[in-house]
C-alpha cells in the first residue's frame, strides 16, 4: 500500500480505502463522518457502492491483515495502522 486511495461518492463526498475486500471490491469508508462503510466494485463506466455494516467493514479488514501476516507482507504495518484508525 504505497499510497492512500480516495474515491469521490455522488451523495456522501469523499471516501478513502480501508481494505480490499477481494474478488476486484474494496471497503471504503466516508472521509468525515467515519460511521458509514461501502462495498465497491470499480467497473470500467463508474463504480457501483453497497453499503455495509461497520462489522462487514472491520470482517475485510481483519481478513486482510491476515492475510498480509500469512503472506509476510511488507504492507502489513500500512494496514494494521489504517485498521486502529478506523476501527479502535
Amino acid at each position: 500500500m504505497n499510497a492512500e486511495r480516495y474515491l469521490n461518492h455522488p451523495t456522501f463526498g469523499m471516501l478513502y480505502l480501508v481494505s480490499p475486500a477481494g474478488q476486484g471490491r474494496d471497503v471504503y469508508a466516508t472521509l468525515y463522518a467515519q460511521k458509514m462503510f461501502f462495498l465497491v466494485t470499480l467497473q470500467p463506466r463508474g463504480a457501483q457502492f453497497e453499503v455495509i455494516p461497520y462489522m462487514d467493514a472491520r470482517h475485510h479488514a481483519e481478513v486482510n491483515i491476515s492475510k498480509c501476516r500469512r503472506d509476510r507482507s511488507i504492507e502489513l504495518e500500512s494496514w494494521q495502522k489504517l485498521f486502529k484508525q478506523t476501527f479502535i
